[in-house]
């Protein structure tokens, strides 16, 4: 590292002590930034194919690095980082993905809804939302889990979910749990990096970068919807969903959490998240909240509708419904 700035000010500092001044702080700390960045893009630039890979992907990981926070960026920043992370994709894995920013969509408002009566415990929306969001093959991450429940028993605590037998099970139901996306979100608040936040289209999404894996939002969730990423998540490149989104289903890290975004990359382009196309029984519903004539409407206004622990206070648009 070049230390020609500090050493001018060691200089000055030395001058000014025989003339009885001092070296101010500010100054100082100023040679030594200098310092720092003339080494650091030494490093960039002539790292060469070493430890941190090509200058190439050097260069991309440092602008990573200082990227904003999702919410603060430009558009224009927005579409640079998804450059960046395309690209980088590129060389680490030599895969092409198409990674979107999309915004939300203007009187949009997402809910979801679960038919206790129709689902029979397959778990073939468990398999699809793996798949579509990338999720950790090694540790067999879910968002999605499903709970045999017996008669009486309306919360998934009460439930067995880790069952491996035929299903359905005769005198039994099958509950759905995930991200209830809450509009009083409790994760939200506890976050100290501001990490997490609500879009205006009701879906609670979670800016990677910015986790820092405290897992306070872990903590402060009553419905267990987030997951931790304790090891580096591996996804065969073959079996990797390719059509991503900055704020949904892009390569996670390790240290970071992660969560159900009602598929962003999908409901966002106008199609349903990957749980819902997948259930052979019908059993799962999604659409806005805010168009009168969507079948979310309908089951809310004509089905016996209840959400779990409503006494929280945390509005979650997931509700469950009987026929």
């Amino acid at each position: 590292m070049d230390s020609r700035q500090n050493n001018d000010c060691l200089k000055k500092k030395e001058s000014n002590r025989r003339q009885g001044k001092q070296c101010g702080r500010r100054e100082f700390l100023s040679g030594a930034l200098k310092a720092a960045a003339l080494g650091s893009a030494a490093m960039v630039s002539g790292c060469g194919t070493g430890l941190l890979g090509s200058s190439e992907e050097s260069a991309l990981k440092w602008q990573e690095y200082f990227k904003k926070n999702y919410r603060l960026m430009t558009q224009e920043e927005k579409d640079e980082t998804v450059a960046r992370l395309e690209r980088l994709a590129k060389l680490r894995k030599g895969v092409d993905i198409q990674m979107s920013s999309k915004e939300p969509v203007e009187d949009v408002l997402f809910g979801y809804a679960f038919n206790l009566t129709r689902c029979e415990g397959f778990m073939e929306c468990v398999a699809a939302c793996v798949k579509e969001n990338n999720l950790d093959r090694k540790s067999q991450t879910q968002y999605i889990r499903i709970f045999e429940m017996e008669p009486g028993e309306m919360t998934p605590e009460s439930g067995d979910g880790k069952y491996f037998h035929k299903v359905p099970v005769e005198n039994h139901f099958y509950m759905g749990v995930q991200c209830f996306h809450c509009e009083s979100a409790p994760c939200i608040k506890a976050c100290p990096t501001k990490a997490t936040w609500r879009e205006p289209d009701g879906i609670v999404v979670v800016d990677y970068d910015w986790c820092i894996g405290c897992r306070y939002c872990m903590a402060a969730c009553p419905y267990y919807g987030r997951r931790f990423n304790w090891n580096e998540p591996q996804v065969p490149v073959k079996e990797m969903t390719k059509k991503q989104h900055y704020l949904g289903n892009r390569m996670r890290g390790k240290g970071q959490v992660e969560k159900c975004t009602f598929c962003v990359q999908r409901s966002r382009a106008g199609r349903l998240p990957a749980c819902v196309e997948a259930c052979p029984t019908g059993a799962r519903v999604f659409g806005n909240l805010l168009d009168p004539k969507s079948e979310i409407r309908f089951v809310l206004k004509e089905k016996k509708v209840f959400r779990l622990k409503e006494e929280l206070g945390t509005d979650p648009k997931f509700w469950y419904f009987i026929d």
